[in-house]
């Protein structure tokens, strides 16, 4: 089977990440699949969303989660991806509705209109970040939105990721049968999740990993696990993902791994 390009936070190097802009271009590139990062406002709204703060005013930090989505509205999510942009002339042209902060919800419904150049669904990773004031409550939400698309059943376009052994758990209690991705940092992490994580659960580590510690891929190949890696930019990360027959290349440059795994 062919492996599956999905786009790390849309197409951060052209296009601001975590836009509505930089999805559909990543869509434009030939991705299978989006990868979000979601946090949750102050007022219950998940949103893609990488760092736990929007930036700083004049009291401190702007912590997402204590920001409603209309405060977050106002922010200028490129100034803040792409501190420079203003300065390119050779920018395109914005689309300052591409460019506000974008709902889990509308990606949703993004990934629910478009079908890839393959011919396949899209499909959408969507990572839950811990630590967060929220904790459990961000999961649920996740789930409640999933269960709004009818997406909580088998076959499910979406799967749920996150660094967080407990975040997991929470997920599969919720939504048994939405696939979850345990997510790897460090490699010496894995002999003690492989003795907790559930057999059908993903493992997501990151290629550096792989790359400095040859062990840790052997090891997932041997226990049969189904491999996700971030984040495959070079064609050296995706011969190495290929060696380990790695289902899923999580990528910021979409466009050129879709060249390289067609060609």
């Amino acid at each position: 089977m062919r492996p599956q390009v999905v786009s790390h936070r849309g197409t951060g190097d052209s296009v601001a990440e975590h836009t509505l802009g930089g999805y559909l271009k990543a869509l434009d590139d030939g991705a299978d699949a989006l990868e979000c990062d979601v946090r949750l406002t102050a007022d219950g709204h998940l949103v893609c969303v990488h760092d736990r703060s929007a930036g700083r005013d004049t009291s401190g930090p702007q912590l997402i989660s204590t920001m409603t989505l209309e405060q977050l509205d106002d922010v200028d999510v490129t100034a803040l991806n792409r501190p420079w942009a203003d300065l390119d002339d050779e920018a395109p042209e914005r689309d300052e509705h591409n460019d506000r902060v974008l709902t889990l919800r509308r990606l949703m419904e993004c990934v629910a209109d478009h079908r890839a150049p393959s011919g396949r669904r899209v499909e959408l990773a969507i990572e839950t970040k811990h630590p967060t004031r929220y904790a459990g409550l961000v999961e649920r939400r996740v789930v409640e939105l999933l269960r709004d698309f009818g997406w909580d059943r088998e076959g499910s376009p979406a799967r749920v990721m996150s660094f967080s052994y407990v975040a997991m758990q929470r997920v599969r209690r919720l939504a048994p049968r939405v696939p979850v991705v345990m997510l790897i940092d460090h490699a010496h992490y894995w002999p003690l999740l492989r003795q907790v994580v559930g057999d059908d659960w993903i493992i997501g580590p990151g290629v550096e990993h792989l790359r400095d510690h040859p062990g840790l891929g052997r090891r997932l190949v041997e226990a049969g696990r189904e491999i996700h890696v971030w984040t495959v930019n070079t064609a050296a990360d995706v011969e190495l993902c290929r060696s380990l027959g790695v289902t899923a290349y999580i990528t910021d440059r979409p466009a050129f791994v879709r060249s390289l795994v067609d060609g």
